[in-house]
C-alpha cells in the first residue's frame, strides 16, 4: 500500500483555503483522500474552550493541532492524501517538521490574497460580531503578510478563481516546491 502525503493549505480568513482544499482532495492523484477542516477539531472542545485566536489559547491550540495531525498521520499510513485546511502559520509548524523527520511527505501552501480582497471576502461571514471579526480579519492577514523563509509557499488568489488557484496547489505538490523539509 502506497503511503500518502500531507498537503497543508492554510492562510488568513477568506484566502479560500476551504474552498480550495475541499476541490484539491476531490482531485488528488491517489486513489484515497481526506479533507480534514481543522476547525471541526475546535468544535470538539466541549468545556473550557478558549477562542482559539485569543492569545491564552496558545496551550489548547498546540494540543487541538496534535490531535489533527495525529489523525492526519494515520490516514497517510493507510495510503490517503490527507488535505489540512486551518490556520497554521509558521508559529505552528513544529509537530509537522518533526514528523518529517518521521518519513512523511508534508506540503505547506499558503494562500494569500490582497488585504482588500480578503477583507471583502471574509467580514461578511463569521459567527463573531463584525467588529471582532474586522479586527481578527486585519490582524490574521498581517500575521501571513510576511513569511520570511516561507514566502516560496505562497500562492496569490487575489485575482484567481477558485480552479485557478487549485490548479496551483496541484502544481506545487507535484514540483514539491512546498516540501516542507526536517
Amino acid at each position: 500500500m502506497n503511503q500518502g502525503r500531507i498537503i497543508i493549505i492554510t492562510g488568513s480568513p477568506g484566502t479560500g483555503k476551504t474552498t480550495a482544499a475541499n476541490l484539491a482532495a476531490k482531485e488528488s492523484c491517489m486513489e484515497k483522500s481526506a479533507h480534514m477542516h481543522t476547525d471541526d477539531f475546535y468544535h470538539y472542545l466541549s468545556k473550557g474552550a478558549i477562542p482559539p485566536h485569543l492569545p491564552e489559547s496558545n496551550e489548547q491550540n498546540l494540543i487541538v493541532i496534535e490531535a489533527f495531525l495525529e489523525a492526519a498521520k494515520r490516514y497517510v499510513r493507510g495510503g490517503y492524501d490527507v488535505v489540512v485546511d486551518g490556520i497554521i502559520g509558521p508559529w505552528f509548524l513544529d509537530p509537522w517538521l518533526n514528523i518529517v523527520k518521521e518519513d512523511y511527505e508534508v506540503h505547506y501552501i499558503v494562500l494569500r490574497a490582497s488585504k482588500e480582497k480578503t477583507m471583502e471576502r471574509a467580514i461578511c461571514r463569521s459567527k463573531l460580531d463584525t467588529e471582532t471579526n474586522i479586527e481578527l480579519v486585519k490582524v490574521m492577514w498581517e500575521q501571513f503578510s510576511n513569511l520570511g523563509a516561507y514566502e516560496a509557499n505562497v500562492i496569490d488568489t487575489t485575482n484567481d478563481t477558485i480552479y485557478d488557484t487549485v490548479i496551483k496547489i496541484k502544481e506545487r505538490i507535484s514540483d514539491k516546491t512546498a516540501l516542507l523539509r526536517g
